[in-house]
Parts: structure tokens; C-alpha cells; sequence
């Protein structure tokens, strides 16, 4: 059902702390100068509170700035990224939903080469 440990991305790094029947809970630290892929998700939403550093959090269109206590719902099927500027930017995510895997990603935009044709 969900991963375990420190698991590595390009962008920093994330880890599953905790889960149960329909939710993930999730940390994630992305590093200074990254970002996420644009994405969204066909079956869970998200909802992100950042618990340190900077950067941007980009939901349907909208961007907000990130610092200690922001917090961003992302719904099911909202086109979204998190940008860290100069700082790690640490968030604590919680997923909602009955598919919670890294395979309900779909990338429309990646600074790393992620993007599937």
C-alpha cells in the first residue's frame, strides 16, 4: 500500500509516516532551487502544510508563498507543484482517497525528464 523509508527524487526526498483505511500521511523536503513535477492525481486529493522554509505552492492556476504555516488543499484532479526558493521547503502532506499510490501521478510538466508521451 505505501512505501517506507526515506525514498529519493530528484527534487529532495520523501517519506510515508503514516497511513490507515483511505489516507497517507506523508513528509516531504524538497531542496533549495527544485520543484515537483506539475501534476495531479485521478483518484485522491491532497492537503499540504508547510512546516519550514520557502518557496512557492502553485494549485490550478493560483500560486501562494510557502512559509512555516501555510497550507494548501489540493483537490482530486487540481493541477498543482511545490517550488522551494531559497531554503528547503519541508511539508507534511495528507492524502484522502481509495487509490494512494505513486502511480496515480500524472506529469504535465517535470524539470527532471519524468514526463511520460
Amino acid at each position: 500500500m505505501s512505501e517506507t523509508g526515506i525514498v529519493h527524487r530528484p527534487w529532495g526526498w520523501f517519506e510515508t509516516i503514516g497511513a490507515g483505511e483511505g489516507y497517507l500521511v506523508k513528509r516531504l523536503c524538497i531542496k533549495a532551487g527544485h520543484r515537483l513535477s506539475l501534476q495531479r492525481h485521478r483518484h485522491r486529493l491532497e492537503h499540504w502544510v508547510v512546516v519550514s522554509g520557502s518557496g512557492q505552492l502553485e494549485c490550478d492556476g493560483s500560486t501562494i508563498q510557502a512559509e512555516a504555516g501555510t497550507t494548501l488543499l489540493v483537490p482530486c484532479g487540481a493541477v498543482h507543484r511545490a517550488a522551494a526558493t531559497s531554503e528547503n521547503l519541508l511539508i507534511v502532506e495528507v492524502q484522502r482517497g481509495e487509490h494512494l499510490s505513486e502511480d496515480d501521478i500524472e506529469r504535465l510538466a517535470d524539470d527532471y525528464a519524468r514526463v511520460k508521451c
